[in-house]
This record gives structure tokens, sequence and C-alpha cells, in this order.
């Protein structure tokens, strides 16, 4: 049978196990195209060819739990970035302010399972990039006081203290610094989120951290040689850390034949002038005229399954989800084009003989496990103070 055949199936399971995502950069879309302006883009209505998200097609895609991003661009640093993400970090409070009938604000596993018995969207905030707290245990302790719930420990660029997957060796993988990071994000019970960064990172970040660890967008790397993708002997680890993989749908991490092709389509963005990882409405007419001088390979459903298929073989059904990235890509597969599409990569999966107890790991409980076991783990550590150490005093 075709997966469009499983399409009813696929949607009362949603109903009952809604998808609880990992990463979604709506508010750097709302950033980019009107400068949080949530009156020029108000996702209480459609926002087709604006977004990739609105509530309409969340509540169409089955979603119940969201990470939103809180996400600035690496180039920033220092305070520029820190205010940067606090003024994410206000956009997600002001959507939670405006839309409160549809989504909840949620800091605990607790919080997601009562958004979910109320019909509301549990919605948390994720940082992406360690570059967000300036190198201070303090910004990270403010940003988990303002609801940060996990933080990517690099993005795209090193920080001082931890490598990315797409820069040059820097310290390592995690300097002392780093490690320290990561204790007290486990002190905290803030989820460490190893997307983007190093092979060298993830492998330092699991030997330290005593609680789960999670990649929030990330997919496999034995199906697609990307470095932002999980080498097989990381996912091996995830199940004795008890950590969550999140696959990621953005085609140039998921399909071969279109990593070179984004490289080009990227370093033409550069050649504009522009960010290569612009999605403003400049930025895409500039993507727009590329692709039609050079089509695009097309990521599908099927792509972001067989991912899906590795992931579970090599860490087990325990230890993976979906973290679709929507709105912080310019392109997604062939019938995941928006957060309405999920329930097309449930019936693929269900076609491919996947059982209703694996989906509900995959869309739902996982990440509700995750979240509660980082609360557990902090609750244990409750007598460790806070760290007060710096860049400085320990990787000098």
């Amino acid at each position: 049978m075709t997966a469009a055949a499983f399409d009813g199936e696929a949607r009362e399971l949603l109903a009952s196990f809604p998808v609880a995502d990992g990463h979604n950069d709506l508010p750097s879309g709302l950033r980019n195209k009107a400068r949080y302006d949530l009156d020029r883009l108000d996702i209480a209505v459609d926002q087709t060819g604006r977004l990739h998200t609105d509530i309409p097609r969340l509540r169409a895609g089955g979603v119940g739990a969201q990470f939103w991003s809180v996400y600035v661009r690496s180039d920033l640093a220092g305070d520029e970035a820190v205010s940067a993400t606090l003024e994410q970090i206000d956009c997600v409070d002001q959507l939670l302010a405006r839309y409160p009938s549809d989504l909840a604000p949620a800091l605990t596993a607790d919080d997601m399972e009562a958004a979910r018995a109320a019909g509301r969207i549990a919605s948390l905030k994720g940082a992406e990039g360690g570059h967000s707290i300036n190198n201070s245990l303090a910004t990270l302790r403010a940003l988990y006081a303002l609801g940060v719930r996990y933080m990517t420990l690099t993005h795209n660029d090193n920080t001082a203290w931890a490598d990315s997957a797409t820069d040059a060796p820097g310290v390592g993988g995690l300097s002392p610094f780093g490690h320290e990071v990561v204790r007290e994000m486990n002190r905290l019970g803030m989820l460490v989120d190893l997307s983007h960064v190093a092979a060298t990172t993830m492998r330092d970040a699991l030997s330290t951290s005593e609680a789960p660890v999670i990649f929030s967008h990330s997919s496999a790397r034995a199906v697609c040689d990307h470095p932002r993708n999980i080498p097989d002997d990381v996912l091996a680890l995830l199940p004795a850390n008890g950590g969550v993989a999140m696959a990621t749908f953005v085609p140039k991490f998921i399909l071969p034949a279109a990593v070179e092709w984004t490289r080009r389509a990227e370093e033409n963005m550069r050649a504009h002038g522009l960010h290569g990882l612009d999605t403003t409405p400049q930025a895409m007419r500039i993507h727009e005229a590329f692709e039609a001088e050079n089509p695009r390979p097309v990521a599908t459903v099927a792509t972001v399954a067989d991912h899906l298929d590795h992931m579970r073989e090599v860490t087990g059904i325990d230890h993976i989800g979906i973290g679709g990235d929507f709105d912080g890509t310019a392109f997604t597969p062939s019938g995941l084009e928006d957060v309405s599409g999920y329930p097309r990569l449930i019936a693929e999966l269900l076609s491919r003989h996947w059982s209703h107890a694996d989906i509900a790991q995959l869309t739902w409980k996982n990440a509700v496990r995750v979240l509660r076991d980082a609360e557990t783990v902090a609750a244990s550590l409750a007598g460790r103070a806070p760290s007060n150490a710096t860049l400085g005093s320990l990787d000098a």
C-alpha cells in the first residue's frame, strides 16, 4: 500500500500523540520579515508564501508541542548576540500573550502534558548557539530564568569553548570552560543540544553530561555525509545517556545530491552581498533566480523516513524524535513544505510497518521523557552551588 492510504490512520495517531517538534525558527522569520510586527504577519491566519508556520497549519499538522528557537546568527557576538537573543525570547512571549487559546507556555514535561490535555500547543524555548551567552554562566542562568529549556552549544561557527561542525577545529571539542557550561546546564535542568556541533564536541559533551542530551534538528551522517549530521558511533552512545536525536527536514542535510547544490546557492548569495542563510524576501528572490537556472535536487518525505529508519536501527526507538527546522531554511522537502506536512511523514512510516507504539515514541513520548529526565537530574543536583567560573579562569 502507498503512504497515502495511511493518511487517516496517521491523523488519528497524531490526535492522541501529537508531534513535539524540537526546532522551529518562526521567531527568526518574524524578525527577518516583519521586525516582529505581529499585525503584519498574524499567525492566526494562513501565512503560506511568507512563513512555513502559522496556527492553522500547526493544527493541520498535528503539532502538540514546539521548541521555538530563539536563534541569532553566529556572526553576532558579545553583548550584541545577547541582546538579539533577548529580543527573540520577547518575540515568543509576545506570541504566547497574543494567542493564548492555541499556544500554552511550557517550562516542564508536566506543562507539555497539561497543554496536550487542554488541546493547546505547548510552547518551549531553545537558544541556538552558545554565542548567545557571551561566555557567561550568569547569562546562561538568566536565559533559563526567561524560559529557555535547551541551548545548542554552537551554531555554524565555533565559540571560544566549543567546536562547530562547520568551522575549523578550535579547541578540539569542548574546552575546560565548555565542560563547565555542560555541567551548569545539567544543574539547571537545561537540555544540552548537540545539533550543529563537531563530532568531537558531541563525544566530549556526552562524556561530561549527567543528564540526557538532545540533537534538536540533526539527521544521520551514514545516510547523508554532511558534518551537521550525527555519526553512527555517536548515535550508539545515546541509549546509555538517555538522549534523543531529532531528525531534521533541511534538504542540504538529508539529501546527498542537495549538499553541493546548496553550497553553490549559498556562494551565489554571498556574491550578492547577502548571508548564505538569509531568508528575507530579497534573499528568496535571489534564491529563486538561481534555482531557475540551476534545478534544485528535491528531497521528499521518503528521504526523511530513510534517516528515521536508520536512526531507529542504530540508537533504538526510545532515542529518536523530529526537529523540522521550519522557517530556518530556504528550502523544504516535497510533501513537507510547511508544518502541516507531519501527517504525510507519519503515513510514510506506517507504510514501512512502523508500529503505533513506535510512532508515539517518535512524535511525543521521547521528547517529554527527555525533558523530564533532565528535570530529575537537576533535582538531584540541587545542593550544587551555581558556578561562577569564567572562560579566562578555566581556559587560560
